[in-house]
């Protein structure tokens, strides 16, 4: 059995992370500081060890914590890990900040959910709530192997795959990948563009269209929207008038550099907000 500790195990992906990994064949050791994480932890059926007797020979350690603390708690580890240990991380914002000890005889891995697919095959009503995945329902996940021996790959995507159970195609990655795809791509362009449709198609209420009209009419035309443009839905295309209203709104909506987000700067200034928040 792999030993696996979760820092953090009482927070909200903490106890998802513990949830999965407790049903997954690990040997299991939490750690939490705080008293309603490890309220939270009992409650779900499993229990705390102090943070040093659960690293002593721990061959993997998930940094279940929030992206600021990334750095302080991993090189206050460091120096009890033995060599070979595996670092393994859920976002790639810290690893891509370098935020990490500076120890090349650890392993550094980062595992990152897709979340459930617009398009899918689930028929179980509780699957088909799990809108965030790690529940019930099928994702998909990236994985990265920043540092260490190619051979370490094959436990971390099994990590990775029970954490985030049930888990489709595991996709191998780097880091610098993954930071494109998040923030960048997901966040910075992503849910920005969906809070813009948000805030539409509340100004389309303020106009006057009944709210549960409104929010019926966008989201079936997000969703067809969607299958043409990610070719979902081969050879379909947008009428000529949707072409035209996309090709005259996007000078309105979008400035003409906006590609630059993706810029090794700007993706580094994103991360470095991320990683280290004003006070």
């Amino acid at each position: 059995m792999t030993t696996v500790v979760i820092m953090g195990a009482g927070g909200k992906m903490g106890l998802r992370t513990a949830t999965n990994l407790a049903r997954g064949g690990f040997d299991l050791r939490l750690v939490e500081v705080s008293e309603a994480g490890r309220q939270r932890i009992a409650d779900a059926g499993l229990r705390c060890v102090p943070e040093a007797e659960a690293l002593a020979g721990a061959e993997a350690v998930v940094l279940a914590v929030p992206d600021a603390l990334i750095g302080r708690i991993s090189h206050a580890i460091a120096p009890g890990l033995r060599a070979g240990t595996m670092l393994v991380l859920l976002d790639p914002a810290a690893p891509f900040a370098g935020e990490l000890p500076k120890r090349d005889d650890l392993v550094y891995f980062v595992a990152h959910p897709c979340h459930p697919p617009i398009f899918n095959d689930e028929t179980d009503p509780a699957a088909q709530a799990d809108h965030f995945g790690g529940v019930k329902a099928k994702q998909h996940i990236v994985c990265a192997l920043m540092q260490g021996p190619d051979s370490a790959y094959t436990m971390g995507e099994a990590i990775a795959r029970a954490m985030y159970a049930p888990v489709m195609r595991a996709h191998r990655v780097t880091v610098e990948q993954m930071a494109i795809m998040e923030p960048a791509l997901s966040e910075t362009v992503g849910a920005t563009c969906v809070a813009v449709i948000r805030e539409a198609m509340d100004e389309a209420i303020r106009r006057g269209v009944p709210a549960q009209a409104a929010q019926d009419f966008i989201e079936g035309h997000l969703r067809i929207e969607i299958a043409i443009l990610f070719g979902h839905l081969p050879g379909a295309q947008f009428s000529d008038g949707a072409k035209n209203a996309i090709a005259r709104a996007k000078t309105t909506l979008f400035q003409k550099d906006w590609k630059k987000l993706f810029e090794p700067d700007a993706l580094a200034e994103s991360i470095h907000a991320i990683t280290r928040p004003k006070a």
